[in-house]
C-alpha cells in the first residue's frame, strides 16, 4: 500500500516558481512527484558525509571589496561559504549536463 500523503504549501519567489515549473514539465513528472523527488534528494545529500581523504580544497583570492560584499550576502541569507560554493558548482555542472543532453 502506498504511503499516506499530506499537502505542503509554501509561498516562493515567482522567479523560482518559474524555474521549478519549467524543470518539472521537462521531467515529465507530476508536480507532486517532482517536488517529492527534489526534497528526497536534498535530504539524501544532506545526510552524506565525505570520508577523510575524499575531499579536495578549492581556493582563490578576491578583492577586499568583493569579499566584504560576499560576507554581507552570506549573513543576509544565513549561508556558510562552503555551502554557497558547493551549491554554485553543483548548479553549474547540472546546467552544463542539461545543455549537453539538449
Amino acid at each position: 500500500m502506498a504511503e499516506k500523503t499530506k499537502n505542503l504549501c509554501a509561498q516562493i519567489p515567482e522567479s523560482l516558481h518559474g524555474k521549478v515549473r519549467q524543470r518539472q514539465e521537462e521531467s515529465g513528472q507530476s508536480l507532486s512527484a517532482y517536488i517529492t523527488e527534489l526534497i528526497t534528494k536534498f535530504y539524501e545529500m544532506e545526510g552524506k558525509t565525505m570520508a577523510k581523504g575524499d575531499t579536495r580544497t578549492v581556493a582563490f583570492q578576491v578583492s577586499n571589496e568583493l569579499f566584504d560584499r560576499f560576507k554581507v550576502y552570506l549573513d543576509q541569507h544565513n549561508l556558510k561559504q562552503n555551502a554557497f560554493f558547493i551549491d554554485c558548482i553543483q548548479k553549474a555542472l547540472a546546467e552544463s549536463a542539461g545543455a549537453e543532453n539538449a
